[in-house]
């Protein structure tokens, strides 16, 4: 048997979660594909994937094998560029998960940079918020925001804030700029379901105030919209509304009362070896993702200053 492309049909099977979306990737026959993981699992002497009538899903032991063959393909994916196109040439396929507000505000509008640098890169990215499981969603890597805590999946932060407070210069000049965080009791706040609860930090010390408004929304995408119409005063990550700050839409308050905000970070599937093309993805993830020098020098003169999520 073949044992390197019969990792690679393996890896197809677990991606996909199905022998025929295997084989019509592959360009095999259904039975060929079946024949293949039936022969690996024979020679490893255990079962890697659990069969049902709709779908396949891997086990405890599928996952493990699932997370070296993928190693071992990129592994050749990257000796083969190194011959074909030089070092510095990456390429094969990402399978990619993005938060859809972070995909639609900060990945799209730079993705071209991206496709320019590394052409021989196929995208393969998904909206998803929760992306889950990154093996058993067959991913390479995928952003996250807030806390982590598998211990599975090796994590880089991107950054962390600050948390911003901003309303449109439509609504300030209707309503005043409010100039201490109690001001806020008096304007017209644009809450999420989960907390109208907003935190901000006095010299040192955190500060708790419980927001009003006419408007309670779900997700970050539909407070920023709200805001952008006019309609409040809102508080979210840097990273939800950096581009209206900087085009100016949306005007950042009570600046020098920020704590930092949620983490936002990228992850994969731990590996001995990170392949090339997904190390350039990550350094890219890096790089749109860099605070501006100003917000940077401000959060290192806050470092002490407390945390809130």
């Amino acid at each position: 048997m073949n044992k390197l492309l019969a990792m690679q049909t393996f890896v197809r099977v677990a991606e996909s979660g199905s022998f025929s979306s295997a084989a019509l990737q592959l360009g095999v026959s259904v039975s060929a594909v079946a024949k293949t993981v039936s022969r690996l699992e024979d020679e490893l002497g255990t079962q890697l994937l659990v069969r049902s009538t709709r779908r396949l899903a891997l086990n405890d032991d599928g996952r493990e094998f699932y997370a070296r063959c993928v190693q071992i393909v990129n592994d050749v994916e990257d000796a083969e560029a190194a011959l074909q196109h030089g070092a510095r040439a990456p390429r094969g396929r990402i399978r990619i998960a993005l938060p859809v507000l972070f995909a639609r505000l900060t990945f799209l509008p730079r993705v071209a940079e991206f496709t320019a640098r590394y052409p021989d890169i196929v995208l393969d990215v998904r909206f998803d918020d929760r992306p889950g499981d990154l093996i058993e969603q067959g991913l390479d890597i995928a952003v996250v925001v807030g806390d982590l805590n598998d211990s599975r999946h090796v994590a880089r932060l991107l950054n962390r804030g600050p948390r911003i407070t901003a309303a449109s210069d439509a609504y300030l000049a209707r309503h005043g700029v409010p100039k201490v965080p109690a001001d806020l009791l008096q304007h017209n706040c644009i809450t999420s379901s989960v907390s109208p609860v907003w935190a901000f930090n006095d010299r040192g010390r955190v500060v708790e105030i419980a927001v009003q408004g006419n408007l309670v929304v779900t997700g970050g995408d539909a407070m920023r919209e709200c805001a952008l119409l006019g309609l409040g005063v809102v508080q979210s990550n840097w990273w939800t509304m950096h581009t209206d700050l900087e085009n100016g839409t949306l005007t950042r308050l009570l600046e020098s009362y920020a704590v930092e905000g949620r983490p936002i970070s990228v992850v994969y599937p731990s590996a001995r070896h990170l392949a090339g093309k997904l190390r350039v993805m990550i350094d890219f993830l890096v790089e749109i993702t860099r605070l501006p020098a100003d917000v940077e020098r401000s959060l290192r003169g806050r470092a002490r200053s407390p945390r809130k999520g």
